[in-house]
């Protein structure tokens, strides 16, 4: 990894360490697991060592707060880079894939200086979920990061510094605007409308590798939350029941992955939520929650309810195996609001093992309902 890409991966764990008292130690020297997709949460998901986490609550007025403080410390030119308007061409500038500002916009946080750094940084904490060590929100996208840092070490083209910032529209308590920040295997696109939360996705999230550990003995997992619900829920089931789930497509990525917005199936497939016991129902619900956590506390415990609220118009379907641990494991959650995929790929850096790809979509609330695709 370049110079450049080493110092925003130290300034950017040194801000997530002043602001979540987390410090993610740095990924230059990681290895990675040689199994890490066996069993079940067999790497915690976050770099402290206790069980317990920590919730903070923040409202819109706090992110916006952070956002003009962040760009307070802009010039006219970079301000320029980050204050865009709302339009569906750069609502949807999104990939999964190293492509830099050839498929994004907003400004690199490579560019940036550490007092700059830990000011946007501070504005991507302030948005998302806050309950630490828990793999999810915050804590998850400061290690997908890292994750692209383990990359950098083997393959051009990766790193945290590769990852872009922007706010579509003006951030305030009384406009329409968006937080758009991603790059490899992140896109996250949060939504608000008149001081309120008005969408939390799209939002895609991937990983590899799928765990590494620290030359510290810190070990990581971003997603292994997420599959392990998806695992839990699949498990939950009878054979009858994984029968009727399971899907006769095969899939290598997800069906809903960028450029494909609005693309949803006509018709659900799968296995009626509908049909299952309250204790299956409870597994599904739990399922859902890591991706519904990528938003603010208060926003997450809402629009988890909501999907409770659908449960039985929910379907959950799966494609090759259960046990997600292959190429083309794939597992699928569509109700009338929630759309979920997690899908296993073959390694593309580290080519022996697997790597993760995910999408959180919402039928109605993708980029705030602004948009008609």
């Amino acid at each position: 990894m370049s110079r450049r890409g080493r110092k925003t991966a130290a300034a950017f764990a040194a801000a997530t360490a002043l602001l979540l008292g987390a410090l993610y130690a740095n990924a230059n020297a990681a290895s990675v697991q040689d199994n890490p997709a066996a069993g079940h949460s067999a790497i915690p998901t976050s770099s402290a060592t206790s069980t317990s986490s920590t919730t903070a609550t923040t409202s819109v007025s706090d992110v916006v707060d952070a956002a003009n403080t962040f760009l307070d410390t802009l010039d006219d030119d970079q301000q320029a880079d980050v204050l865009l308007d709302f339009t569906e061409a750069n609502a949807t500038a999104w990939s999964n894939l190293p492509c830099g500002s050839t498929c994004r916009v907003g400004i690199e946080l490579s560019t940036l200086s550490d007092t700059q750094l830990t000011a946007a940084t501070a504005v991507v904490e302030a948005a998302t979920g806050t309950d630490t060590g828990t793999g999810t929100g915050y804590d998850q996208i400061s290690q997908i990061l890292a994750a692209d840092d383990v990359l950098g070490e083997t393959a051009s083209g990766y790193g945290s510094g590769n990852y872009y910032l922007a706010f579509l529209g003006t951030p305030s308590t009384s406009g329409t605007w968006q937080l758009h920040f991603g790059g490899h295997h992140l896109a996250l696109n949060l939504t608000y409308k008149d001081g309120e939360v008005e969408g939390t996705t799209p939002y895609f999230v991937g990983v590899e590798p799928t765990s590494w550990t620290d030359d510290d003995g810190t070990s990581y997992a971003p997603l292994s939350g997420m599959r392990d619900g998806m695992l839990s829920m699949l498990e939950g089931l009878s054979d009858d029941e994984l029968a009727e789930a399971k899907l006769s497509e095969s899939y290598t990525d997800v069906l809903l992955g960028p450029d494909d917005d609005g693309d949803f199936p006509e018709t659900k497939e799968g296995l009626a939520v509908s049909e299952l016991t309250d204790d299956q129902q409870a597994l599904v619900l739990d399922a859902m929650e890591p991706w519904v956590d990528v938003a603010d506390d208060t926003t997450a415990a809402s629009v988890l309810s909501t999907y409770k609220s659908e449960l039985d118009e929910t379907y959950i379907s799966y494609s090759g195996t259960t046990g997600l641990d292959t190429q083309g494991g794939y597992v699928r959650i569509d109700g009338p609001g929630v759309w979920i995929e997690f899908v296993c790929q073959n390694g593309v850096v580290y080519q022996s093992q697997i790597h993760y790809h995910t999408v959180y979509r919402d039928h109605d609330t993708d980029y705030g309902g602004e948009f008609s695709f």
